[in-house]
């Protein structure tokens, strides 16, 4: 029988980290990027200086896709990870888009 007590555990024998991660300055120039986006974003609502029109929608998608992939990809070290774990998350993000393209066909959103 053996004392878990007192078993060494992995994290003893882990070394540092073994992928280089960027600089505080990279998080600041994407943090930047990322208010540029949001503030271009809140302008669409302001009709009297831009009239979107059908436009308005799909320029809301593409800016929203594209912070999604910035904060995916920088802040949550996707970039810098393992790729198991960007297949991980992509496989998620899928299954969750298809279980709400599902239940929006179950209550006739399409029709």
């Amino acid at each position: 029988m053996t004392d878990t007590a007192t078993a060494e555990t992995s994290t003893d024998t882990e070394g540092p980290d073994t992928h280089a991660h960027p600089s505080d300055w990279a998080y600041v120039k994407i943090a930047a990027v990322l208010a540029v986006v949001t503030a271009m974003e809140v302008s669409t609502y302001f009709e009297s200086v831009v009239d979107w029109g059908r436009a308005l929608v799909p320029a809301l998608l593409v800016m929203m896709a594209f912070k999604f992939y910035l904060v995916a990809t920088w802040f949550m070290h996707l970039k810098f990870d393992s790729k198991l774990f960007a297949r991980m998350f992509q496989g998620g993000l899928i299954l969750a888009v298809a279980v709400y393209v599902a239940t929006l066909s179950a209550f006739q959103f399409f029709a």
